[in-house]
């Protein structure tokens, strides 16, 4: 696929579209999402480049209806308008061949009103020369194994009504490890729009600093209840397993949602969490695949009370509430978080004496109906007395609710909250993120 601008890729979907509705009958609705990015990536061991590559990819979701019967495909896209024209064609002519043999689909539904937008989020990223000799440099003298990631991910949506959307964001992750030994290390991630060095810096140096204690002879602790700090990682991993179900319309009218219960019998969080679909601070689209534009922002939780769900096109039609431009899935694509009052630099002395957790790991649900998770901690789990990190702590398996962690049992959130990118690159890079604090709780209970 051509390297080409973000403006020139715009005005490509147009007339690849114009080109396609051209040959449709009156009572044809063609609906077209289409997906693509720029990326370079770079792997790490040693702190030497393993591997370096870039993708340039760019595909198509098409869908071909007429009333309620309808049949999509996707399809690969090499950006040349002339054999692109082709493939479009002929994916046109197969799905309205299909399309004779399927019945209605009683829940299919699109945008029928035009709502045609574009969007481009800028970032200020390195090149990859620049940012190999940066993270080499800064990083010499330890062991790091991770993946850069950077570059555009572009979505686009167009139908034969007239609508057409374009959106674009310029990021970059960089995921990795400082490796000690054995099964010791530190984890860390760095992702947004503009890289700054000096917080890479700072980021390296707590690593550092976890390293030389973890140099340090482990404490065994016995199963119990501890007093915790967990890190915007590690409160990513609970609010990551809430999204699994959690928010969307259709598990809660089957009551399979982990939260059903905060719709069926009032319970509630701590009046200190508000989480939101945050679309607008996010790298998702502001517009679903048929047409759909996502709200700004979608209140979820609100001082510990549920608000709405999300709610995609077909749940809209199947339960007959208005849809919020969620996507098949009803899972939030930009999860947002409001910080509290903690001072990051505050944390060791707010939490005296407890495990400093920054990362969970092999997380599921033990009881998903009394949203109730268990999980590991892993890399760099520290015991903390009187406001100092003593040892790390041998793997320890966490088996606890939400209701209690994000409930009755928290305690403080960090005022800052922090961005993470979506690591996922399987097929094409995630446009997954969430801005989450860290939590501070009081009795979470470990059972191994």
């Amino acid at each position: 696929m051509n390297n080409t601008p973000t403006k020139d890729r715009a005005g490509y979907v147009d007339k690849l579209i114009d080109d396609a509705t051209q040959s449709l009958s009156r009572d044809e609705v063609l609906l077209v999402a289409i997906g693509g990015e720029t990326s370079n990536f770079v792997r790490f061991n040693h702190t030497l480049v393993r591997q370096a590559g870039s993708v340039d990819q760019m595909h198509a979701s098409i869908d071909l209806s007429s009333g309620q019967r309808h049949c999509s495909m996707t399809v690969g896209l090499s950006g040349e308008l002339d054999s692109d024209t082709a493939v479009f064609a002929s994916a046109i002519d197969r799905l309205r061949e299909q399309r004779e043999a399927v019945p209605d689909d009683p829940y299919f539904m699109y945008a029928t009103e035009v709502s045609s937008t574009s969007q481009v989020n800028p970032g200020t990223i390195p090149g990859g020369d620049e940012i190999v000799d940066t993270i080499g440099g800064l990083a010499e003298g330890t062991d790091l194994v991770g993946i850069w990631a950077a570059g555009e991910q572009f979505s686009a949506f167009a139908n034969s009504l007239g609508q057409r959307n374009w959106f674009s964001s310029t990021t970059f992750n960089l995921d990795w490890s400082l490796y000690l030994r054995a099964d010791k290390a530190t984890k860390q991630q760095y992702a947004g729009f503009d890289w700054s060095t000096e917080v890479f810096e700072r980021k390296l140096a707590e690593q550092r600093a976890h390293l030389a204690i973890l140099e340090r002879d482990p404490v065994v602790l016995a199963p119990g209840d501890y007093r915790a700090f967990l890190s915007a990682a590690a409160t990513n991993e609970i609010v990551s397993m809430l999204m699994w179900g959690g928010f969307g319309i259709r598990s809660h009218r089957t009551t399979d949602s982990p939260l059903v219960k905060m719709t069926s019998e009032g319970r509630t969080l701590s009046p200190m969490v508000t989480i939101s679909e945050d679309t607008t601070n996010g790298v998702a689209p502001n517009f679903e695949s048929k047409g759909f534009m996502r709200p700004a922002t979608v209140p979820l939780i609100t001082d510990g009370a549920f608000v709405q769900p999300l709610v995609s096109p077909r749940s809209s039609r199947e339960y007959d509430v208005a849809t919020n431009g969620a996507n098949s899935d009803e899972s939030p694509a930009s999860v947002s978080m409001l910080g509290g009052d903690l001072d990051t630099s505050s944390v060791i002395g707010a939490l005296d004496t407890g495990l400093l957790i920054s990362n969970l790991w092999y997380l599921n649900f033990s009881d998903r109906p009394n949203c109730r998770m268990t999980g590991m901690t892993r890399f760099a789990t520290f015991w903390v007395e009187n406001g100092e990190v003593v040892a790390p702590v041998a793997p320890m398996r966490f088996d606890d609710s939400a209701y209690g962690l994000l409930g009755d049992r928290l305690v403080a959130l960090t005022s800052e909250a922090e961005l993470t990118l979506d690591p996922f690159s399987y097929g094409a890079r995630s446009t997954e993120s969430s801005r989450l604090p860290g939590a501070l709780v009081n009795d979470m209970r470990f059972t191994l």
